[in-house]
């Protein structure tokens, strides 16, 4: 399981990635391929995009987990200092 961390390194870098790539996409060529290029890009984008909201959707799922365990471990805790107090 990856941390919160690095979870949010990686959307970050993401995010970046995504932001460069559309800067370099302002700056097409001839016009004649502009058509071209731009149906490329898009199509790259388009993966982009739905590679993110998977990874996304992932992150989601490792925190649900997360916190799953953590009110399993919470509660062992409780129980413990419960026994411990009598």
């Amino acid at each position: 399981m990856r941390s919160f961390g690095e979870l949010s390194n990686e959307q970050a870098q993401r995010e970046n990635d995504a932001l460069s790539y559309l800067v370099d996409a302002s700056q097409i060529g001839k016009p004649a391929d502009l058509e071209a290029e731009l149906g490329e890009r898009r199509s790259e984008i388009l993966f982009k995009v739905i590679t993110d909201m998977e990874d996304t959707e992932n992150a989601l799922i490792e925190v649900g987990q997360l916190e799953q365990r953590l009110k399993k471990h919470l509660a062992q805790l409780k129980d413990l200092q419960r026994v411990l107090s009598k």
